[in-house]
């Protein structure tokens, strides 16, 4: 009885690391969107975005070749753990913008009414993906499915500072987006 009871556990272990294995490997994969937009894209790297305790959301960053430069095409896709309207996820970006000082009170009230019109409600599980395709043009997809974008080299840049850019809240989650280098 106990040879079997200890079979089944190293089965279920077994089991269950292998799916935790083939989860992460395919949450890693960049999407048809991302493959799209980003010559041989690959995962740079990820981390978790907390606040306060609470998990908000896993963030990727795909770049050409895994190799993240600034200057070229990249992708972020945040995949949240948390529901969201997606009128608070626009008001927090402006928040961030206004931190980073970028753009005019009129500009940021201008992207904040392009956001509200692209971002989602998002629930536990769902994906957003900005597309950096060049340094004047943002592209967004929700799951895959493009939902907007915004032409704007002052907002391409800030948008991304937000997570990427040295100024960033979050430094621990840019290092282990871009590496510690980078």
């Amino acid at each position: 009885m106990k040879t079997a009871l200890a079979r089944f556990r190293t089965f279920f272990i077994l089991i269950t690391a292998v799916a935790a294995t083939s989860a992460s490997v395919f949450a890693s994969s960049p999407s048809g969107a991302i493959r799209s937009s980003v010559p041989d894209a690959r995962l740079v790297g990820e981390g978790q975005m907390t606040f306060l305790g609470f998990r908000i959301f896993n963030a990727e960053l795909f770049a050409p070749g895994g190799i993240y430069q600034r200057s070229n095409p990249f992708a972020l896709r945040l995949t949240y753990l948390r529901n969201f309207k997606g009128t608070a996820i626009s008001d927090q970006t402006i928040k961030e913008l206004t931190r980073l000082g970028a753009g005019t009170p009129n500009r940021r009230q201008t992207w904040r009414e392009q956001m509200n019109r692209i971002f989602p409600n998002v629930s536990k599980g769902q994906t957003i993906t900005g597309i950096r395709k060049n340094s004047r043009t943002t592209v967004f997809y929700s799951n895959g499915r493009r939902i907007g974008e915004i032409s704007d080299p002052a907002f391409t840049g800030a948008f991304f500072d937000i997570w990427l850019g040295t100024n960033t809240k979050n430094p621990k989650l840019r290092a282990r987006l871009v590496g510690a280098g980078s």
